[in-house]
């Protein structure tokens, strides 16, 4: 064997042990949800002999599924919203028009992020009691959009700053206010960057657990990952069902990202190769 193919053999060696342990836990959380409660204490075999889809059935009638799940496309659905529109907005101003202290603005944004939301989850829940807001869609919105608005930011910065300058200036020369140049001219050539930071913001607040579960307390407007962790009970917990909801809305993720993969890396390489 050449030297050659020892390294394409290496290199497959380590994308499959690579994918292997992404996808793992996924195959695993697969196996578990169809197999009965019986079977689930008992290793081997790996694979069930009375494969069921009793625990999907379970997590929608013996659990408020159904509520959760609409909690988690709202409060997901909003704050990607909120994030395109205002991180749209922002970066728009930051890429084409000229003032002051706009990268310093930008770097103050970006150095928001590295906060740990774990740090200031307790001064948060304070603002939130204190706007009467706990236990309600706006207490995960308005907090998701402020810690995805600086990734909503840079992304669509780069992505505006690409636009050839001759575009936005030929917009004006025919009229065009700034925002009308916004709208008519820049905002479609940014669509892949667009694309991108939508996706990516709706994977982190459908995600997101700490907030959901700091801000929420019933099923009025708990989310999906915190829906799932209060499933055990006092005597059981329950991993049959806990691995069907897990699949139940991880699968569609997955199939989004999948469909979407090319919007993404078109939308983070954005500004990386000039030319």
């Amino acid at each position: 064997m050449t030297k050659r193919s020892l390294k394409q053999a290496g290199f497959f060696l380590l994308l499959f042990a690579t994918a292997l342990f992404f996808l793992g836990p996924v195959v695993w959380q697969a196996i578990t949800s169809i197999t009965p409660d019986s079977e689930l204490v008992t290793l081997p075999p790996i694979l069930p002999q009375h494969p069921t889809l009793e625990h999907y059935r379970s997590i929608f009638t013996g659990h408020p599924f159904f509520r959760i799940i609409l909690n988690s496309l709202a409060v997901a659905g909003m704050t990607t919203f909120f994030s395109l529109a205002f991180g749209a907005l922002a970066a728009f101003a930051l890429a084409r028009l000229h003032f002051k202290g706009k990268r310093l603005l930008l770097g103050v944004a970006l150095g928001v992020s590295m906060f740990p939301p774990v740090a200031i989850v307790s001064p948060l829940y304070l603002i939130v009691r204190a706007l009467g807001l706990r236990d309600t869609w706006w207490a995960l919105v308005i907090t998701h959009t402020a810690f995805s608005l600086p990734l909503s930011l840079w992304i669509l910065t780069r992505f505006f700053e690409e636009i050839p300058a001759e575009l936005y200036r030929a917009a004006q020369i025919d009229g065009c206010a700034p925002l009308q140049a916004f709208t008519k001219v820049l905002l479609p050539l940014a669509a892949p960057g667009l694309s991108a930071v939508a996706i990516l913001v709706f994977l982190f607040s459908w995600g997101e657990f700490l907030f959901a579960l700091t801000f929420t307390t019933t099923e009025a407007s708990r989310t999906i990952p915190v829906g799932i962790a209060l499933f055990p009970g006092l005597h059981e917990i329950p991993y049959g069902d806990m691995a069907a909801a897990s699949i139940v809305v991880t699968l569609p993720v997955i199939l989004l990202v999948l469909f979407f993969q090319r919007r993404i890396v078109e939308g983070l390489t954005a500004g990386a190769v000039k030319g």
